[in-house]
């Protein structure tokens, strides 16, 4: 019997045999995609060569990626160990053409895999194929049908299926087409319907899907029209988990070798027996669907973290949290309640390492973040608690709604709960039973389908366009701005204007230029296009202004330009252009392409330093510390990076130290181009960043021993010629992900001027010394200040003057407050007259200004205490706003809620508010009905009386 990683590896041998480049799984955080919200196919990574963005030294590859459908359009969370073949994480196995071989060959390949006895050897008796079959006006894929048939497919074996289940479109618009589908049968034991006589299309489960051919032949336009593709291309991807329940005779994905050493360790970390036959024959389906989840997604999880993606509340990190908090939910159905997720980890990499290495490496960082999340959601879960308990005490105070027989727990609180606190939706649904209240489950399901929408359409996106013809026709631009800053008589090879090519742009005009060689460095890597300027060939006239060059696709460069009118002086080569008023640029012109080399340079400082603060912090908070996006500009550097706290002052200082130490050694700076990918990683041990896509071959940036990282980006010679390098704040982006910005060369002295002015400044004001000779003799000179800060900082000196001014701040706060109070109390020394018996209940309500909510609280008490039993009420305004607060005496909590009393008091000062039957507090926005919201407060108590 095969293992799943035997079938893997199978998978690709196969194919590279045929010719196909063996390509490494891909993040799960798609590059430059915004349309994803995670890889959740194979052709993820090509997508861009199948649009013709991009381009390849080979038109055949084969690839095992590595998958995640959890939210946005794909998402499986909900079913996951609860049916036998859906996951968080899969591995999608496939081979692509890129418009190189089509149907015939990509359907030959597939039958010889999976039953050629040289490989799979599956049993085509248990097979059963799909095509297309034309309905939508669309044409019926009688190709596919004959080169199935011509397989020895038995024609009864072949179903002609419609455009839900048969024709693929990458979105709206773009690359589309047919394809046909591989399915086997698992027997009448697979079905989760317990059909035994049910035929294939039976949707019951016996019928498994385990490869799908797409056959891309279309380029559907903005009109919906289809256009043929000028090289028709093949995707196909078959399920590792499926294939394998298949090859190892099993009928659950979670009985295969891929998931039961993690579902035993997952049994054991929980403490719960495991089943005998996992994925067979289920006696606890309950134990057995949460061990599934457990062991599901820790594997997400696990790679998810290893691929740069931290638990958050937005976007990816979302997802991620919700996956872990679902696992360990699933762990506390078990009866575990410790934190056990964390170690999953360690079994996952133990499956998974031979074919993702990487996780040898992320491992450890991976587990304390799983950790630090399972901490925090046990803190969480506390607070859900209690919450849940304030939402079922006040569903029963306020009754039982118009039409059910008892009071109900509001779906859309309990929904709240469960996506907010990770509130399990079964024990909500048991606590309210045992509280003798209704569950509204269908609001619960109400806002549960309305998140879900807003989660597709936050990761709906716009669908990548087809490259521009105008760009896809064009040679590779030859770049030539590692070596020098100008490059004499480039030929313009075309112009775009408003998205379309056209032959010329005219004076004041802007549009994108195409030149045949050109030293402009486009955007990418995090470092800023350069900018600089066309110049006629004359060397001496500017043509046009370069304000950006960015690539459109891979090998283009689009220089994007403003071109230059009115110029009275008339280049040679321009003559005839002269001749319709000077200041047109047109395909075929050449031009002097100049770049700005002071900005060039100062970009190239930033951007070395770059590579020593990530070196840097690695050294300094660990290896654990990974790039997760930069900015690399003239002006200063931001760099992002993975890291689970802040930074402290002291360790910043040290990298500072470290760095700056690193530059002032003054290494060089080499450059190795055209390294081969696995040596650039394993022989030189350069570091990939995240979200970047790289060749086979790659260029490698070496900082000495210090630094060594694949990067494409414009540098430094010699790390001296950065200058210095001056850390300016650090702080966090988001969950887990931390940010540091920087300046080097002029920007650091202009920092340091800039300081030396403050200090001036500031030693000024914090030296009382010197401050009263300022007084007296006028500003003192810089031997004076230098002369009293060799004892003592500005910096500490100002922290020693504001500390004091704070203290006496809070001196004087402190005894307004008790001015205030004092003031407060004797105003309610003769507040007889103002209680009022209502019903038999004293009843005072009583306007105090100027007092904070604390002092209210303390007067009520004084108030309650004073009055025996009753209610008491206060208002205070204060700067244009109102505070209330209602006091009731424990004697009268059932006759009479505080929470239910300052209601209607509220709203007639424009608030809200609420609170404990004994104490409430509320807000308000208008001031001027202070006295009459009070005055009424006497009739809203008398009414509950009534």
């Amino acid at each position: 019997m095969l293992t799943g990683s035997e079938i893997r590896r199978k998978v690709l041998d196969f194919f590279v045999q045929k010719g196909h480049k063996e390509v490494h799984s891909s993040s799960l955080v798609p590059a430059n995609d915004p349309t994803l919200l995670f890889t959740n196919a194979g052709m993820n990574q090509f997508k861009d060569v199948f649009l013709g963005i991009e381009k390849r030294d080979y038109n055949r590859a084969t690839t095992s990626q590595k998958c995640v459908r959890a939210g946005g359009k794909h998402n499986d969370l909900e079913n996951v160990g609860f049916t036998n073949r859906h996951h968080t994480f899969f591995e999608m196995l496939g081979n692509f053409s890129f418009g190189d071989y089509f149907k015939r060959d990509a359907i030959a390949y597939a039958w010889e895999l999976i039953t050629s006895p040289q490989w799979f050897g599956i049993d085509p008796n248990k097979l059963y194929v799909t095509v297309f079959n034309g309905e939508g006006g669309l044409q019926r894929d009688a190709e596919a049908y004959d080169l199935w048939a011509a397989q020895g497919v038995p024609k009864e074996r072949i179903f002609e299926l419609g455009a839900k289940d048969n024709f693929w479109q990458m979105g709206d618009t773009g690359p589309c087409g047919p394809c046909s589908e591989i399915h086997y049968d698992m027997g009448v034991a697979a079905s989760d319907q317990g059909h035994t006589d049910c035929a294939f299309t039976c949707d019951c489960g016996r019928f498994v899907e385990i490869w799908n051919l797409v056959f891309m032949q279309f380029d559907r336009d903005a009109s919906g029209k289809l256009n043929p593709l000028p090289k028709p291309s093949i995707d196909t991807g078959m399920g590792l988990e499926r294939v394998a329940a298949v090859l190892q005779g099993v009928i659950s994905n979670y009985g295969t070798d891929l998931f039961t050493p993690l579902t035993k360790r997952a049994a054991r970390l929980t403490g719960k027996q495991l089943l005998s036959e996992l994925g067979k024959e289920v006696h606890d389906k309950s134990s057995a669907a949460s061990l599934f989840v457990i062991a599901d997604h820790s594997r997400a999880a696990t790679f998810l973290i290893s691929d740069e993606v931290l638990p958050s509340n937005e976007g990816r990190g979302y997802v991620l949290r919700k996956i872990i908090r679902r696992a360990i939910t699933h762990g506390r159905l078990l009866g575990q309640t410790k934190p056990f997720l964390h170690e999953m980890v360690f079994a996952v990499r133990d499956v998974m390492q031979d074919a993702y290495p990487e996780l040898k490496e992320t491992c450890d960082r991976v587990s304390k973040t799983i950790l630090a999340e399972e901490t925090r959601f046990a803190h969480t879960l506390d607070i859900g608690l209690r919450r849940l308990e304030d939402v079922i005490r006040l569903s029963q105070e306020y009754g039982t709604p118009a039409g059910f027989d008892r009071p109900e727990l509001p779906g859309e609180e309990a929904f709240k709960l469960y996506d907010t606190f990770g509130m399990p939706l079964d024990f909500m649904q048991d606590a309210a039973r045992d509280q003798g209240i209704e569950f509204d489950q269908a609001g619960f399901d109400a806002a549960l389908g309305e998140q879900r929408t807003r989660a597709r359409a936050s990761w709906k996106g716009a669908a990548k366009q087809t490259a521009n013809p105008a760009y896809q026709q064009l040679p590779k631009s030859r770049f030539e701005g590692y070596g020098q800053t100008r490059s004499d008589g480039c030929e313009v090879l075309a112009i775009i204007h408003n998205g379309q090519g056209v032959q010329e742009l005219k004076g004041g005009q802007s549009g994108e230029v195409i030149l045949d060689h050109t030293p402009f460095y486009a955007e990418s890597g995090g470092q800023v296009g350069d900018r600089g300027w066309f110049y006629s060939d004359d060397h001496n006239t500017v043509v046009a202004d370069v304000t950006g060059c960015y690539s459109p696709i891979q090998g283009v460069r689009a220089h994007q330009v403003v071109v230059k009118g009115g110029s009275s002086k008339t280049p040679p080569s321009f003559a005839q252009n002269a001749k319709e008023g000077w200041g047109t640029l047109r395909v075929g012109d050449r031009v002097d392409a100049v770049v700005d080399v002071e900005r060039r340079v100062a970009t190239m400082r930033n951007h070395t330093a770059t590579h020593l603060l990530h070196a840097g912090l690695r050294e300094i908070l660990g290896k654990h510390v990974k790039q997760a996006g930069s900015l690399v500009a003239p002006d200063h550097l931001r760099f992002d990076f993975s890291h689970f706290t802040a930074v402290e002052d002291e360790e910043l200082q040290d990298i500072e130290d470290l760095i700056n130490k690193e530059l002032l050694r003054n290494l060089k700076v080499e450059t190795l181009t055209e390294v081969p990918i696995d040596e650039a990683i394993n022989k030189y041990h350069a570091m990939a960043l995240f979200g970047e896509k790289y060749g086979d071959k790659v260029r490698v940036v070496r900082i000495g021993d210090f630094s060594t990282e694949l990067c494409g980006g414009t540098h430094t010679a010699a790390t001296g010629e950065i200058g210095l390098i001056k850390i300016l704040k650090e702080g966090s982006v988001s969950s887990g992900v931390r940010r540091v910005e920087a300046v080097t060369g002029e920007g650091s002295l202009a920092h340091f001027r800039a300081d030396h002015e403050l200090e001036k400044v500031v030693s000024t004001f914090a030296s009382p010394t010197l401050a009263q000779k300022a007084r007296k003799d006028g500003a003192p000179s810089a031997d004076e200040i230098s002369a009293h800060t060799e004892t003592v900082s500005p910096a500490d000196a100002l922290k020693a003057e504001l500390e004091k001014k704070d203290n006496e701040i809070k001196r004087l706060t402190r005894e307004l407050d008790q001015v205030r109070m004092k003031s407060a109390s004797s105003s309610t020394a003769n507040v007889g007259e103002k209680i009022k018996e209502v019903k038999g209940v004293k009843v005072l309500a009583h306007r105090v200004d100027n007092l904070e909510r604390a002092q209210l609280r303390t007067l009520v008490d004084q108030l309650r205490d004073k009055i025996g039993s009753g209610v008491v009420v206060l208002g205070s305004a204060s700067n244009g706003s109102v505070a209330l607060i209602v006091g009731v005496t424990k004697d009268l909590t059932s006759r009479v809620q505080a929470g239910k009393v300052i209601g209607p008091v509220a709203q007639k000062v424009g608030g809200k508010g609420g609170g404990r039957p004994d104490l409430a507090e509320a807000g308000g926005k208008d001031a001027s009905a202070l006295d009459a919201a009070l005055d009424g407060a006497y009739g809203v108590v008398e009414e509950m009386l009534a």
